[in-house]
């Protein structure tokens, strides 16, 4: 059976800052879980998070700069976001629904439900249950539960074909 995904919270966040290695390092450790493995149990896509990537959404405004090269719980969280919508979103999309959800709640608390939900709705996925039994009180949390359930089918999809190249997984008969 598979163990639960469970992203940390905000107040798990490192309090102290990180340089952009230490960054790059947590976010891939965070999301390592929904990376496939190969039989070895080496993880075979590349990394979802590098420095370059975390300079570039610096310099495209989309993570705040460093200061004194060091990088707050703040910038963690966003980072971690940032990793789980690139899977399927633009670089603008993942702008503006950032900036949509921060319209709403403060940081701490959006990334917060971020997580609550993402974790939700991977449950869901994982064990073909129906998306609805996971609440969306406002159109805030109902654009998030959307754009949640993509991100979690494109990680279910990868897994899925891992398998069925590997072998572990029989393809289906038809559609």
């Amino acid at each position: 059976m598979e163990t639960e995904f469970l992203l940390p919270r905000f107040r798990e966040l490192p309090q102290l800052g990180l340089y952009s290695d230490q960054v790059v390092t947590l976010v891939n450790e965070v999301l390592s879980p929904l990376l496939p493995a190969d039989e070895g149990g080496k993880k075979k896509d590349s990394l979802p998070f590098t420095a370059s990537m975390l300079n570039n959404y610096v310099k495209l405004r989309i993570l705040s700069a460093p200061v004194k090269k060091q990088y707050t719980r703040e910038q963690v969280a966003t980072a971690i976001v940032l990793c789980v919508l690139k899977q399927v979103y633009s670089i603008s999309e993942i702008s503006a629904l950032i900036s949509f959800a921060l319209d709403s709640a403060e940081l701490p608390k959006a990334y917060d439900r971020f997580c609550t939900l993402f974790e939700q709705i991977l449950v869901c996925t994982r064990e073909k249950k129906d998306y609805a039994t996971v609440l969306a009180a406002d159109d805030t949390l109902y654009l998030l539960k959307n754009v949640l359930i993509s991100c979690s089918a494109k990680f279910f999809v990868k897994e899925q074909l891992r398998k069925q190249l590997t072998g572990t997984v029989k393809p289906c008969a038809s559609l």
